[in-house]
């Protein structure tokens, strides 16, 4: 199976206990991952890039790296702190990225009119990149969502064929 790069933008560690919980069963379904608390673009560039020669565009659909961007909004709609040069350095890139498939998760609260902005923002980038968005955003309510950990087990759970 191909290894998943768990990248998270936390401000407050809400975030991070939902990317955990990610990683956590992910690893139950035997899937390999690396999970980055702060992210460092060349890190995860490196451990996405060089395991099985991922960059390859003849590789097949289920050998092709994936990320998992679970990422807050911070502010007036902005990226976590955590994050931001990642965001940058990923901004700037000049990789090929196309062999690259993702999924994001933003947490949010949807009494603000920035509800999960960073997560589609990242999301966006990501596509404008070349990289295939395997999902629409899946998008936790903290105003509404009581406990967003057991919430995205299920999640991943039921999506397992995505991965």
């Amino acid at each position: 199976m191909r290894p998943i790069q768990i990248i998270v933008g936390s401000m407050l560690g809400g975030t991070e206990y939902v990317a955990e919980a990610c990683e956590e069963t992910l690893n139950e379904l035997n899937f390999e991952t690396q999970i980055y608390l702060n992210p460092s673009f060349k890190e995860v560039i490196q451990n996405t890039f060089d395991k099985n020669n991922a960059h390859k565009k003849s590789i097949n659909e289920t050998e092709k790296p994936l990320w998992i961007l679970c990422t807050s909004t911070h502010g007036a709609g902005e990226y976590p702190d955590n994050i931001k040069t990642f965001i940058n350095d990923l901004s700037n890139c000049e990789q090929d990225l196309s062999t690259l498939n993702f999924i994001t998760i933003g947490l949010g609260d949807s009494n603000y009119d920035t509800f999960c902005k960073a997560a589609n923002d990242v999301s966006t980038l990501l596509i404008s990149l070349g990289c295939n968005q395997l999902t629409a955003v899946k998008t936790f309510d903290m105003s509404k969502d009581i406990d967003p950990e057991d919430l995205i087990q299920q999640w991943i759970r039921e999506n397992k064929d995505l991965l």
